[in-house]
Parts: C-alpha cells; structure tokens; sequence
C-alpha cells in the first residue's frame, strides 16, 4: 500500500515523469547494450564480461548526466564522451567506434517498447478523470521517439521536454514552463517520479504535490506527499 504524509485531497492535473517511471529506461538500455554488444563483437575486442561493461557505463553515465544537468558541458559532449571514457577503461581508445556506437544507442534504445508493469492501466484509469502531462529530462528527438513507439502520445494533454525549456530537473523553470503550458497551478497538482532530488524535491520546490515512486523499495529520509513501490498503487492516491 502507499505511504501518506498527507491527507487526501483532490488534484486537477497530474504530472507524469517519463524515464524509470513510466518507461523502464534501465531495461531499454540493458537490451540495446546487449545488442550492440553482440553485433560489434565487443567481447573478442575485450569489452568483457557484459555485466561488468554495462555497470561501467552506467556509472560513467551517471556522472556525465550530473555534469551535462549542471549546464557543464554540452549534449554533443555527453553523447560521445560518456561512451569514449568507458571503452577506454577496457583499452578501445578509438573515437570514431565510440561515436558509432552513440549513434546507434540513440537511434535503437527508444524504439523498445519497455513500459513498467501497470502503466497503461493506471494511465487508461486516468485519463479519463484528469489531465496528464509529462515533464521529463532528456532530448527532444529521443523522447519524442519514445513516447510515439510506446503509444504514449494519445494519453497526455502536455509533453514538456527539458530541453524545449534550456533548464533541467529540478530546477524550477521546466517546472514552472509545464504548468504554463498546461494552465495549471501548482497547489492543484501532482508530480509522480521516481527520483527524489530531481522529480521530488523540483516539484516540491514549486509547491506541487508528489508520489514518489520507489520501485526499488529503498530506504529513504526524505518525505513525500505520496511513496508507492509499484505504479498501480497509484489508483488508492487518484
């Protein structure tokens, strides 16, 4: 069941983030590594075992975004370089694969149809009781893919993309441009995330409610309005 720090109210409009939320990014990501892995032959270049490249990547990933979120250096920067600097750590310094390799991430991992268990039910549940929208952190062409390969479109009223904005999560401009566009004030809705310093706290710092959803079930310090471990908890909330 959901954890309440709150008492029940009614919200207006509700606002969906996209990656490990409604779309398991992770899993997405998994298979087009696993893809490509095998298509380059990547383990007779000693880009082995698979598990230990892929959590090398992500940790690597993890920083770059942290870099690229704190306007450090540039979408072009990040694309590449997250890839170059892991393939490094396994003796491929070779620019021109690492930016092949880029290149076709972006270009496959979108199309997986990679949904978490429930979000189409909870989203046909919805829809027909509020407006949704979607604020997500990312790239407009990527998400966009995303979204339409998933069949996501038919179900939000709004999609905000941080990078139609020039600001990411959690900083208050791609939130308070959500609201703009969908005509909506913060104390009448509701931001379901799975990250508490990016969805949480950024929709909080705004004075819109949230769910926090904590689909690993970690330990947590911080409070939500909300916290639920799996997205169909979200029809005890709205």
């Amino acid at each position: 069941m959901p954890i309440y720090f709150n008492i029940m109210k009614t919200y207006k409009h509700i606002f969906f983030d996209l990656d490990h939320t409604l779309y398991d990014f992770d899993r997405s990501t998994r298979d087009t590594f696993l893809d490509l892995h095998k298509k380059y032959n990547l383990a007779e270049k000693g880009v082995t075992p698979f598990e230990d490249f892929f959590k090398t990547y992500n940790k690597i990933n993890i920083e770059f975004w942290d870099r690229y979120r704190n306007n450090e250096i540039k979408k072009e920067f990040l694309n590449v370089e997250r890839f170059l600097v892991t393939f490094k750590k396994y003796g491929l310094n070779d620019r021109n694969f690492a930016e092949q390799f880029a290149n076709e991430y972006l270009a496959n991992a979108p199309l997986k149809r990679r949904l978490f268990p429930g979000a189409i039910e909870v989203l046909e549940y919805l829809k027909g009781k509020y407006p949704l929208h979607i604020i997500t952190n990312g790239f407009n062409e990527v998400q966009a893919i995303k979204i339409e390969a998933n069949d996501l479109e038919k179900y939000f009223k709004t999609i905000t993309v941080s990078e139609e904005v020039g600001v990411r999560k959690p900083f208050p401009g791609v939130f308070q441009h959500a609201l703009k566009k969908a005509g909506a004030r913060p104390e009448d809705c509701i931001m379901i995330g799975d990250s508490l310093e990016v969805d949480i706290e950024g929709a909080k710092n705004v004075g819109m409610a949230q769910i926090f959803f904590n689909y690993k079930n970690l330990p947590y310090n911080g409070v939500a309005t909300y916290t639920i471990i799996e997205l169909k908890e979200i029809l005890d909330i709205l």
